[in-house]
């Protein structure tokens, strides 16, 4: 494994060829980009319809091209429950991520006692490579570490397809 920088773990989402899988499993996240929109949120401040437009352009964007070429993007979300307002935060802004074409499922942590994670989120490419997501306690990222290892990819895979065939699609689950 080594280290490499976020424009490095970024170019894999203009590479890859079939899919691109994501597991989250922290509670809550602390992105420079989505503080403000988290700080309205918790305010209850009403969207704003033409920001909201303009914020997720580049995701639409870049979904569109993939989907085009039939590339799937999964995003599975373990969660503790009850969950943390971010969590709240993250479960409204999903049906920007549904709209844009990827498949997004949400996981108690509770149910997921009896899979083996690993102990960092990660993207996996193609089944072929790994980038692993370094937070601090607060949530921000540190850094990325990316392997090719045959049998990382594959443990990380097989740890993924088992959260996925137990977790809610996003249409099906409710925050408690």
């Amino acid at each position: 494994m080594h280290q490499i920088s976020e424009h490095e773990r970024d170019e894999l989402f203009d590479t890859f060829q079939h899919s691109a899988l994501h597991l989250e499993m922290r509670d809550s996240y602390s992105a420079d980009e989505e503080k403000g929109r988290f700080a309205n949120w918790l305010r209850g401040a009403e969207p704003d319809e033409q920001a909201d437009a303009e914020w997720w352009r580049p995701w639409y964007e870049f979904m569109a091209e993939h989907t085009t070429h039939g590339h799937t993007l999964q995003r599975l979300r373990i969660i503790s429950e009850p969950v943390t307002q971010y969590v709240r935060f993250e479960w409204s802004e999903t049906k920007h991520l549904i709209c844009a074409g990827e498949d997004v499922r949400w996981l108690p942590r509770q149910a997921a006692s009896t899979l083996m994670l690993p102990g960092n989120d990660f993207w996996l490419f193609d089944t072929e490579t790994v980038v692993f997501t370094h937070f601090s306690g607060d949530g921000q990222a540190l850094g990325y570490e990316l392997t090719t290892d045959p049998v990382i990819v594959q443990t990380c895979a097989l740890s993924f397809a088992q959260a996925w065939e137990i977790a809610t699609p996003h249409e099906q689950y409710e925050p408690s």
